[in-house]
């Protein structure tokens, strides 16, 4: 029986086709994002994604975004006049970082990329959710807020000059760019979420150092916190590249992490294989 994994995001969308010997064929294509993209090009993405495909007879479709009920059923059109004897199952992005880092164990799983969310895992569903809230009330952790803190301050002349200089040299720093990236572009998540490597390359600096961790703080004291003391897995490139920084952090509010993955489909292969 052929499994066709998909997980996509609003940036980039994983593709894993499962065959019955284990194997499994890996690709990505353009993120399909079903709250926030239209509906043609996520059918566009669909429908070129498929071409590479034969036959499947189960799909696991986790998207971000899996809000509307239009784009939903668009998606579904294709899929199962593309393959109708197929079963499909539709599911949230918080659920496939459950499965990829607790696979049938509980436990907790976190998100920590250009976003974040958390939830409580029982081994079979999500039982508990700490709302993520997005980049503009939430996604504490998350790249996208590190990098909406940076800006905060840089454009209020917080920022020590050396790095408000290196900043300068890197990216659009007049007040009339940073407010046209944030509040007109079509990505501004993405936009915050690509000052977070910048600041990492700086870690060592006192104020950097202060407002990344203050970040990852707030993470635990806002989310994380909110759950029973059970391991944490983390799923997400952000999370990834800060391992060791979140687990000296977590020591200190007795929290523990169990895994970190760069893509949940490092962890859905194993989950959907068995």
């Amino acid at each position: 029986m052929t499994k066709l994994i998909i997980d996509s995001g609003a940036t980039k969308t994983d593709w894993c086709l499962l065959a019955p010997d284990g194997t499994a064929q890996r690709f990505a294509t353009p993120g399909m994002n079903l709250s926030t993209i239209g509906v043609a090009e996520n059918r566009a993405v669909l429908e070129e994604a498929l071409g590479r495909i034969s036959e499947v007879s189960e799909i696991h479709f986790y998207a971000a975004g899996l809000l509307g009920e239009t784009a939903q059923e668009a998606i579904d059109a294709v899929l199962r006049t593309r393959f109708p004897a197929a079963d499909i199952e539709y599911a949230s992005d918080l659920l496939a970082a459950a499965r990829a880092v607790c696979g049938h164990a509980p436990g907790i799983a976190a998100i920590i990329g250009t976003g974040s969310n958390t939830c409580l895992y029982d081994g079979h569903q999500i039982v508990k959710n700490v709302h993520g809230g997005g980049f503009i009330i939430g996604d504490e952790g998350s790249a996208a807020a590190l990098g909406r803190e940076f800006l905060a301050d840089f454009i209020k002349d917080l920022v020590p000059e050396d790095i408000a200089a290196d900043f300068a040299a890197r990216f659009e720093s007049d007040y009339a760019a940073i407010v046209r990236n944030v509040y007109r572009s079509a990505t501004p998540s993405r936009y915050l979420g690509s000052i977070a490597p910048f600041l990492c390359e700086r870690a060592a600096n006192p104020y950097v150092k202060s407002l990344i961790e203050n970040n990852f703080r707030n993470f635990f004291e806002r989310a994380l916190l909110q759950y029973d003391r059970l391991p944490v897995g983390v799923v997400g490139g952000f999370g990834a590249a800060c391992r060791p920084l979140l687990e000296q952090l977590g020591e200190g509010y007795g929290i523990t992490f169990s895994r970190f993955v760069k893509s949940p489909m490092e962890g859905l292969v194993d989950y959907h294989g068995l």
